[in-house]
């Protein structure tokens, strides 16, 4: 079963910056990744990965995960040595292309002295890891989520960018069906033109319509309308409220058919009522 622990909001913090390492900590996003990949330059990687794995504790209850540079790349195993100190909610890795690796960075964060608490967070982003989303999804316990790359995900599609994001939504769907399968948590990837606030809001419904739990970020102005738009409303609040009580009122008399506001209630929905309402008081407990 998955944990049920909000994700709506998943913020990139770069790791070569200790300005924006320390402003994360007043920011109401969900959750923090702590990036070692993209936003540090080479030259800054070594003092960047000491920086961030000191960090790791200093955010409180707040979910905080490290990104360390790809399976192929010279800082990789130094990175998950050091995250395996550090002890982070997960750790997140990118270009995970199959189930073999999966099972190596499992073996090497078990090697490293990872806690049990210490998750694996698996970035899709290529053709073969649409492909074998759900192969990557199911190979281990400790990966817990997956994470869409959605801009590498372009780039090797030769894909354009364009509202509705028709080219990605193949390789989206597949994730998306991998994720709930195998029961794992999964987050759309990132909006890249950060004044364009419309667009923005935009695609965090189009996620939210196709079943992701959260999105990814790259700057702090996304955080509040995703958390919003990923958040139960007070009216799906209420409906769910009123389907579960409609439900159990008319299993306790007997009877077979519940309507409620018109339409015909069955335990699928009543489950959906359940998970709406477990969602709303696990976020309104942060």
């Amino acid at each position: 079963m998955t944990e049920l622990r909000p994700r709506r909001s998943v913020l990139y913090m770069p790791g070569a910056n200790e300005r924006a390492l320390e402003k994360a900590k007043t920011l109401p996003a969900d959750a923090l990744i702590l990036d070692l990949e993209d936003a540090v330059a080479p030259d800054a990687k070594e003092a960047a990965r000491e920086r961030v794995c000191a960090a790791v504790s200093s955010y409180g209850s707040k979910e905080v995960t490290i990104r360390v540079n790809g399976l192929d790349t010279e800082w990789h195993d130094a990175d998950l040595r050091a995250a395996a100190a550090a002890g982070p909610a997960a750790v997140v890795v990118p270009k995970v292309n199959s189930a073999a690796e999966v099972h190596n960075i499992e073996r090497a964060l078990e090697l490293g002295g990872a806690p049990e608490h210490t998750k694996i967070w698996a970035m899709v982003e290529t053709p073969i890891a649409m492909l074998h989303a759900e192969e990557i999804a199911a190979a281990s316990e400790r990966l817990t989520v997956l994470v869409m790359g959605t801009n590498d995900l372009a780039k090797e599609l030769h894909a354009e960018f364009v509202p509705g994001r028709g080219p990605l939504l193949g390789g989206l769907s597949l994730c998306l069906l991998a994720a709930r399968a195998t029961g794992k948590v999964i987050l759309d990837g990132v909006y890249n033109d950060v004044k364009d606030a419309a667009g923005f809001e935009a695609e965090c419904l189009q996620g939210r319509q196709y079943g992701f739990d959260g999105k990814t970020l790259i700057h702090p102005s996304q955080v509040e309308p995703c958390n919003r738009i990923f958040a139960p409303s007070e009216e799906e609040i209420d409906r769910s409220k009123r389907i579960i009580a409609a439900f159990e009122e008319a299993s306790a008399e007997g009877r077979g058919v519940v309507t409620v506001d018109g339409r015909m209630i069955e335990n699928l929905h009543v489950e959906n009522a359940r998970r709406v309402l477990a969602l709303a008081e696990a976020i309104g407990a942060k």
